[in-house]
């Protein structure tokens, strides 16, 4: 099946948005288990054991390939600017209820640059990126540079508060959530070559209907990746509203 050229109209993509789906069950998981841990329910260190801290730098490389390759897939298809801003205000939107709800629950780890706010930062510059048409390699050597670049260059200029959304801080801020613009930038332009590499070589994986996910048993996942955005604001209500109820039910 191959992908419009160009569309005035979005088309969606099951094998993108069923990816999508998987990193949100996957992260799902993840924060279930620290609200276990949260209600002291689980003993774990979610915070320094690398079992756990590699599954949040997998689980958010992920998404960020994905949004990545969103965009590739919607700057092929010609989506109007106007439809970005108003998709990117949501982000944002939750970006800035995220802060306030995580400073209600952790007031001296609330979050002031997590994965929404670094994700709205970090579409801005990847859509004027796909604007730019640079090869491929261009996008993948400019990737592994700010990747790279956070283990090179560190300054206490970028500890303040006020500019440790950059990356280049010479310790970790304490905050619940931290997603800065370096090295995160990096792996969501290698989204934008990977989807631009599948668009043009490889187009039956993004919309093929005979892959897995087509099963009825995970036919699911594309729905779940469509709708990330709400699923994002609201599992954790539900996580931790449903370990309440259970803590109150049945007490220690």
């Amino acid at each position: 099946m191959k992908l419009p050229l160009r569309s005035s109209t979005s088309s969606r993509a099951d094998g993108l948005d069923a990816l999508r789906g998987v990193a949100l069950v996957w992260m799902a998981a993840f924060h279930f288990c620290f609200d276990l841990q949260y209600f002291h329910l689980l003993t774990i260190n979610v915070y320094q054991d690398p079992f756990w801290t590699w599954q949040r730098t997998l689980i958010v490389s992920l998404f960020l390939l994905c949004a990545g390759m969103g965009q590739a897939l919607a700057f092929h298809q010609g989506q109007s600017w106007l439809r970005f801003w108003r998709r990117w205000a949501q982000i944002a939107a939750c970006a800035v209820l995220v802060s306030i709800a995580s400073w209600w629950m952790f007031p001296r780890s609330f979050i002031t640059f997590g994965v929404l706010h670094g994700m709205a930062l970090m579409l801005i510059l990847t859509r004027l990126v796909a604007c730019l048409c640079w090869p491929r390699a261009v996008l993948c050597v400019l990737g592994g540079v700010l990747i790279a670049l956070p283990q090179i260059v560190s300054s206490p200029l970028f500890d303040s508060p006020w500019t440790n959304w950059i990356g280049l801080v010479t310790h970790l801020p304490v905050a619940e959530d931290y997603v800065p613009l370096l090295p995160w930038w990096g792996v969501m332009l290698w989204g934008l070559a990977v989807g631009q590499w599948l668009i043009h070589s490889r187009p039956q994986w993004l919309s093929r209907s005979d892959a897995a996910w087509a099963a009825p048993a995970l036919a699911w996942l594309p729905l779940l990746g469509r709708w990330s955005l709400s699923f994002y604001m609201l599992h954790q209500l539900v996580l931790m509203g449903a370990i309440m109820l259970f803590v109150s039910l049945w007490p220690r």
